[in-house]
């Protein structure tokens, strides 16, 4: 990505990590035109949410329905926009589509109206909740999965009844603007889903703009920055950050299906994943076999054929100087190593020995490359996985003991026996803690992010006991403690 500045706007060029070409190029959206766009979404914020759930569900599937049907110009632009093979592109948009078809079909009865038992105190009262749309919601999202990640806030606000102004990244602004427009082919042009091409100050002046919550995915280093400046406002923030998730091999793992998950977890999108494996911990008896098998899967991948090359250039600084500080500090490359880093592309690369306050290992890397540690049981394996101050993903391979382990790890989300299976499931949600954020996507918790809860009670008839009144009487004060030291007396 490069900017451009002409007499007319500031725009940014797209360049193509395959060859260099650049795809397009667009405008930078200044504060202005985020005001603009932030106001339009608001003054048709009440049309939307006004529409039965019925009738934005239908709405979304028509959307879900022209995404389905255009996945293979959406999969080649996003190959050409940052690089990854067209077939996890397509892979990348089938696993989005369940979770936007699930949001559309679950939304009322997630978030719609519903009593709720009163308590004995107060059983002349009706009690019902709901939860009611914020009204603008903006979205900040990654190049990575520009699709997938994204339309885990876009498609769960738009069925919570938000409307939503999207800032993609400068990387892949082309999908987030394909996106629009298949939304607005099955929609119509009112401004319920905006998009604004920019860069940072783009976003920020979305920080600043005033909607009533702001959904960034991005580097933990950026998200700082998007609190800061949506601190401004009082602006609510769910925040996906990255991650150094663990992935665990405990004595009586099934080698094959761990060290395949392994290769996957760490090379699958040329390392570049939130979620992917970083850190590997094997159990000592079965140590070696499974770094031969995770040596010898990883030694038949090749970067430029099956997975992409490393989308921004500023990375490749990054991995190389992960792999330097690990053989510095006493580990050893058994594939690649430093000749890896091969112009935009980084051959995979499997790090053993490598100290536990080396970068590969504390920092996030987001390359194609894994660290594989000895450790004499799983007790140092959850103890080594929960020293990171990330705490996103997980995965434990154990026949016997896999959810007993997978319990005593400190993250947001733990598959066992799988890679990352949690993610592809649309009743969960996903997110983390510690360094890798907050708040939820996806599942129930995903719609509730993206709406505040309203509370009613009703009087049925008057209450017996008259407690809110300065006309309360002595009896009814002695009645009261009575009902105290019953209730809770007793406990």
């Amino acid at each position: 990505m490069t900017s451009t500045v002409d007499s007319a706007m500031r725009t940014f060029d797209v360049v193509s990590p395959l060859d260099g070409e650049v795809v397009a190029s667009h405008p930078v959206a200044d504060a202005q035109e985020v005001a603009e766009a932030v106001r339009a979404a608001r003054e048709a914020a009440p049309w939307w949410a006004g529409l039965s759930f019925a009738e934005r569900a239908r709405r979304l599937d028509a959307w879900r329905g022209v995404i389905a049907r255009g996945a293979d110009e959406l999969a080649g632009l996003i190959h050409r926009e940052m690089g990854k093979p067209r077939s996890d592109a397509m892979l990348e948009i089938a696993m989005a589509l369940e979770h936007l078809a699930w949001a559309a079909k679950n939304a009322e009865s997630v978030l719609g109206p519903r009593s709720v038992p009163s308590s004995l105190l107060t059983l002349n009262q009706a009690a019902s909740l709901e939860y009611r749309p914020l009204g603008v919601v903006g979205v900040i999202g990654p190049w990575n999965y520009p699709v997938f990640t994204p339309l885990g806030s876009l498609s769960f606000a738009l069925a919570a009844g938000n409307t939503v102004v999207f800032k993609p990244s400068e990387y892949t602004p082309g999908v987030g603007l394909w996106l629009r427009d298949a939304f607005r082919q099955a929609n119509g042009h009112r401004p319920v889903l905006q998009v604004l091409t920019g860069d940072g100050s783009t976003g920020e002046a979305l920080c600043r703009a005033g909607v009533g919550k702001i959904g960034f995915t991005g580097s933990t280093a950026t998200g700082k920055k998007v609190m800061a400046a949506c601190a401004e406002t009082l602006t609510p923030v769910l925040m996906e950050c990255g991650g150094k998730d663990a992935l665990l091999v405990d004595a009586d793992a099934d080698l094959d299906a761990a060290a395949e998950a392994a290769v996957w977890g760490g090379l699958s999108n040329a390392g570049q994943t939130c979620l992917g494996v970083e850190r590997v911990y094997a159990h000592q008896d079965i140590y070696q076999p499974f770094l031969d098998r995770v040596v010898a899967l990883a030694g038949g991948v090749r970067a430029g054929d099956q997975i992409g090359p490393i989308t921004m250039p500023g990375q490749l600084l990054v991995i190389a100087r992960h792999i330097a500080d690990a053989l510095a500090k006493g580990g050893r490359a058994v594939l690649g190593g430093p000749s890896a880093v091969q112009g935009r592309l980084v051959q995979p690369t499997v790090l053993v020995d490598v100290p536990e306050d080396s970068t590969a290992i504390t920092e996030e890397t987001f390359g194609p490359t894994l660290t594989v540690s000895r450790v004499r049981d799983m007790d140092e394996a959850v103890a080594r996985a929960n020293a990171s101050r990330y705490g996103l993903g997980a995965s434990v391979f154990s026949r016997r003991n896999g959810e007993a382990i997978a319990a005593r790890i400190r993250s947001g989300a733990v598959s066992v026996n799988s890679f990352v299976a949690y993610a592809s499931i649309p009743s969960l949600p996903l997110g983390g803690v510690g360094d890798s954020g907050f708040g939820r996507v996806h599942g129930p918790d995903g719609l509730k992010e993206f709406t505040y809860a309203r509370a009613m009670s009703r009087q049925r008839f008057p209450s017996p006991l008259p407690l809110t009144t300065f006309r309360r009487s002595p009896p009814v004060d002695a009645v009261v403690r009575t009902l105290v030291r019953f209730l809770h007396g007793r406990h």
